[in-house]
């Protein structure tokens, strides 16, 4: 049969294997298609003392490849196995690109030694002949380097040719209109080319049963196959049972991880029956009755058994009949609904694989497979139109509580939704005749459906093992470690989606080719390896720095005499050193020649000199105020009218607590250009200032001698100097006194000021001395007129209140006068004096 017009054989089920294949190994991602690349591993040859590629057998496969693409006869089959072959010689290219690179280094540094040829060509003999030599000698080790640049360039172009015309024929394939299964007339022949299939094999059964040689040697080991054909039925129909009767024992008995430990006794639920499926296959395999194409059958049933214990194995995780917290909010009644329609999407994938094989192993004609596969087709429609109705059912996206669905239940109302409308395409394209385009849309999407399913699964058992290990409520098990993890199950996850959904295995070994490859800066390609290198020197530099940063912090620097804003200099300035020396180290250990970034960091630094001047001016500031320490960590200061302590010193900014218990956040710059007061640079002494005034007439060489007692009795005030008491001035309301005296700390001032002051006011009331408040006499004119301007009923409390002395409401007074002298009201405005004033002192600290 003509292979443009052959069905495509098991199609999904291919790729289902591909998955698998994927996901048990990621080897294949690693070293991609190793066997075919081993069998056509390119040889290699030692030309002139230099080792590389034979490039004469490569001209011949690339001779041959390229002569397979131009007549474009070839099948897929013998393609892939080109590209594979193709893919072998230009990771051999790849790898020839950096032969010899140590060597190549070393003679152009020589070269280099020698300096540039003269211009006027006096060049002295012997270092003439010494160039010539060294120049001889990189172009004799730069050759193969230079050859294997150009095939592995040309490489690179036959296997996207390969992959392009791989492609083409796959569209094609997809969007080729057939025979449509609604033709009655295709019914009858379909029909009866499947019967003949299942005759041939059963008399294939019938001829080697006849065989007498056959039959002795299936008697010999009927006992044998008895016994195992026994024990396999034996687990395939108890073996689930017994599983589920030892889960439900032990989940009652476990105090914490319940579900971990459920999750992993319930894979017994699988590996019990598939241990009896492999048995019960090698019994009949071991009778030798089957032919050919029944042994095909028959060494299919361990896979469709996988299937369908696997899918009943998902459906009871993810609708569990008991479970503390399940991965998806469906009510316990509903649950087993969900359960019956996962086994039947993984009863019509089998079915759908089997009709597969047996177009295969028949040789079916396309109005076969049609008749046989639209029928299946429908019913998986079906089926997932209901399991997509009853997703979105259950996971409502209102909560009654208030609470938002999480995106666990977003992800399967997605899914949902998705499966409504692939359940109404498929079947309408099978129906036109699109059988290909249905098949590769609706068993793929149940495939990813299980993929997903296995993702959610995953990630609940990291989320449940993280809270059974710290002992956290299960609720609030998404620590940032489990969100982490189960991004990268997110990640694993996509390329076995891409084999489901039609990508080819050489797919993703060329991204990964394409990866592994890297890119060039210059005259340096930066690999992934290399990258990797790098990550890891620095890491280890960064966590030798930050371990020997904190030894120095808590052991070394605290048992030297230098104070606490030196310690913090010196740790600060040896991780910024230790940092920049890694980051080196790890440069070099990379083998990235940091020349070839030579124009990146000149238009870097343009970007720095517009864009982050800022940034830069901060972080030099910052080094400058580690280095010369104008203000450390603890220090008292006022920058930009702010006062506090300095908590913290940067890289960018300054952290300043002031004494509202704020945290102001300073830019280095704003310190260094700035002014800024310190109050405990180098010591912590200072001087605090109390004024108070005394009415006048009061003895003001007692009230000295008074304030300097109370002075001179307080613990913090220093005897040296003496506190000075000075009679300031004559104010207007008092005789103005202050007391200036140094104490001990600076930092109890205020405190210190309001012991003073309660001193004061004691030893004043003690002593019959006044403290005297301002007063104010004011005279009003005319009052007659301002009770004219009253309401009525308000003119006669005016009156009396003007009689009185009391304060009235006013409008707006004439300006008082000498001559005249009407009654008058007395308002007295109290005006507190400094000393009692502690906003934003000590006692709030």
């Amino acid at each position: 049969m003509n292979p443009a017009q052959s069905p495509r054989f098991a199609m999904c089920w291919r790729r289902f294997v591909h998955a698998l294949v994927l996901l048990v190994s990621l080897s294949l991602l690693v070293a991609p298609q190793a066997t075919l690349a081993q069998a056509a591993a390119p040889e290699t040859t030692a030309q002139n003392g230099v080792s590389g590629p034979d490039f004469e057998a490569w001209e011949s496969t690339a001779a041959r490849a390229e002569e397979a693409i131009e007549t474009g006869r070839a099948s897929n089959y013998v393609l892939e196995q080109l590209r594979a072959e193709i893919a072998g010689w230009r990771d051999a290219f790849l790898a020839a690109q950096s032969i010899n690179s140590s060597r190549i280094a070393t003679i152009r540094s020589q070269i280099d030694a020698l300096g540039p040829v003269p211009e006027t060509g006096g060049e002295p003999e012997e270092i003439a002949s010494r160039r010539a030599e060294l120049t001889e000698q990189l172009a004799r080790l730069q050759a193969p380097v230079r050859a294997s640049e150009e095939a592995f360039s040309r490489a690179n172009g036959i296997i996207s040719e390969i992959d392009r015309i791989i492609r083409e024929r796959q569209t094609e394939e997809l969007l080729r209109l057939g025979p449509s299964p609604l033709n009655p007339i295709l019914w009858g022949g379909g029909l009866s080319e499947f019967a003949d299939v299942v005759v041939g094999i059963s008399d294939e059964v019938s001829v080697s049963w006849a065989n007498p040689q056959q039959r002795e040697v299936t008697r010999q080991g009927l006992p044998a196959t008895l016994g195992l054909a026994a024990i396999g039925l034996l687990l395939i129909l108890r073996g689930r049972r017994w599983a589920t009767r030892l889960g439900t024992r032990l989940y009652d008995r476990w105090n914490n991880g319940k579900d971990v430990w459920g999750f992993l006794v319930s894979l017994t639920q699988v590996a019990l029956p598939m241990a009896g499926i492999y048995v019960l296959t090698t019994a009949l395999l071991e009778t030798g009755l089957f032919g050919a194409r029944g042994t095909q059958i028959v060494e299919a049933l361990p896979v469709w058994g996988a299937v369908i214990l696997g899918a009943r194995w998902l459906a009871g995780r993810l609708f569990p009949a008991r479970m503390s917290a399940p991965p998806l909010s469906v009510a316990v009644e509903r649950r087993a609904e969900a359960r019956y329609y996962t086994t039947a999407l993984a009863l019509l994938l089998v079915l759908h694989s089997a009709v597969g094989l047996l177009v295969d192993v028949g040789n079916l004609s396309e109005p076969s497979n049609v008749i046989l596969s639209f029928p299946l087709i429908v019913l998986s429609a079906l089926v997932l139109f209901r399991l997509g109705q009853f997703l979105t059912n259950q996971l409502a996206e209102d909560v009654s509580d208030g609470s938002t669905v999480n995106y666990r239940d977003r992800v399967a109302r997605l899914l949902a939704r998705g499966c409504k409308l692939v359940a109404l395409v498929a079947p309408t394209m099978a129906a036109i005749g699109f059988t290909a385009a249905a098949n590769a849309l609706i068993f793929p999407y149940i495939l990813t459906l299980a993929v997903m399913a296995a993702v959610l699964l995953l990630q609940k058992l990291v989320r449940d093992t993280y809270a059974m290990i710290t002992h956290t409520p299960e609720e609030q098990s998404d620590a940032l470690i489990t969100v982490l993890i189960g991004f990268m199950l997110v990640v694993v996850a996509v390329p076995v989606l891409a084999l489901i959904w039609g990508a080819r295995l050489a797919d993703l070994t060329e991204i990964w080719a394409r990866f592994r490859e890297g890119f060039a800066v210059g005259g340096t390609r930066i690999s992934p390896t290399d990258f990797l290198a790098f990550v890891l020197v620095f890491a280890v530099g960064y966590t030798i720095t930050r371990l020997v940063q904190g030894a120095l912090r808590t052991s070394v620097l605290p048992k030297t005499k230098i104070d606490p804003g030196g310690q913090n200099a010196i740790a600060v300035g040896f991780g910024y050193v230790g940092i920049v020396i890694a980051a080196l180290v790890a440069i070099t250990n990379a083998g990235i020649d940091m020349s070839a970034f030579a124009i990146v960091a000149g238009a870097l630094s343009v970007g720095i000199g517009f864009g982050l001047q800022n940034i830069v001016s901060n972080f030099v500031s910052g080094l400058i105020l580690l280095i010369e320490r104008p203000i450390s960590e603890g220090d008292w200061i006022e920058a930009g009218g702010q006062q506090g302590y300095v908590r913290d010193i940067s890289v960018r900014s300054t952290r300043i607590e002031t004494f509202d218990r704020t945290d102001v956040i300073v830019p280095n710059a704003d310190l260094i250009s700035g002014t800024v007061t310190n109050f405990t640079r180098g010591n912590t002494v200072g001087r605090v200032i109390v004024r108070v005034g005394v009415a006048y007439g009061s003895d003001t060489r007692r009230v000295e001698a008074i304030l300097r007692e109370i002075a001179e009795a307080h613990p913090m005030v220093l005897a040296q100097p003496a506190p000075g008491i000075l009679f300031q001035n004559f104010g207007a309301d008092a005789l103005e006194f202050e007391i200036r005296a140094i104490l001990r700390d600076v930092n109890w001032v205020m405190s210190v000021k309001s012991d003073m002051n309660h001193q004061i006011a004691e030893r004043f009331a003690a002593e019959g001395i006044e403290i005297p408040f301002a007063q104010r006499d004011i005279w009003l004119r005319n009052p007659e007129a301002l009770r004219g301007a009253l309401p009525p009923e308000t003119a006669a409390p005016a009156a009396a209140s003007a009689r009185t002395g009391e304060n009235v409401p006013q409008a707006t007074p004439a300006p008082p006068t000498q001559t005249d002298k009407p009654p008058s009201s007395t308002i007295r405005d109290v005006e507190m004096d400094d000393a009692g004033d502690n906003s934003g002192g000590e006692g709030d600290r």
